[in-house]
């Protein structure tokens, strides 16, 4: 698979199904984005079917680390009210947020999965230290100037690759 590309592309993280898309895969452990991936960049809420999936990814028993390039409060937040651990300031795509949350689960590159809203970030650093990556559409087109500016080129990047379980990404299915 080439560098830039994810193992999968997804409409929403809904989408990816605990057992058949992580157990399945072998996949016992997930370093998850967290900005426009699980938690709404417009609203700073996570949706609802957003927190019933992150039950059943964990009923499933996958192990999930939130992983955050974001400097503030935030994640420390999001991931005591979720009742996960989180590695923030994360600078991704380079190697070291990675590997602090790969250690914080006790996770292999093997048998680790990296779920993000963004090539340039989430599936760069994946595939840095050998890790799959599954893409997700942002849950909304808002988002930072800089992010908006990679999203323009990481569309053009993804041509006319329909996302699983929609006909486009929207940002608001």
């Amino acid at each position: 698979m080439p560098f830039l590309e994810p193992e999968r592309y997804f409409a929403r993280v809904t989408r990816i199904d605990p057992k058949a898309d992580l157990l399945a895969c072998n996949y016992r452990h997930m370093l998850l984005d967290m900005d426009n991936t699980i938690l709404s960049r417009a609203t700073h809420d996570i949706p609802v079917d957003v927190l019933t999936w992150l039950g059943n990814v964990r009923d499933a028993g996958v192990k999930i680390c939130l992983l955050s390039n974001n400097w503030h409060a935030s994640p420390y937040e999001t991931a005591e009210r979720l009742d996960l651990p989180v590695v923030a300031k994360a600078c991704k795509p380079l190697p070291h947020g990675y590997l602090a949350a790969r250690q914080i689960l006790g996770a292999r590159s093997a048998d680790t999965v990296v779920v993000g809203d963004q090539l340039s970030t989430d599936v760069v650093g994946a595939h840095l230290l050998g890790m799959a990556a599954y893409l997700v559409c942002p849950l909304v087109e808002q988002d930072l100037r800089h992010t908006q500016a990679l999203r323009a080129l990481e569309r053009s990047m993804l041509g006319a690759r329909v996302p699983e379980g929609a006909q486009a990404c929207s940002g608001d299915d």
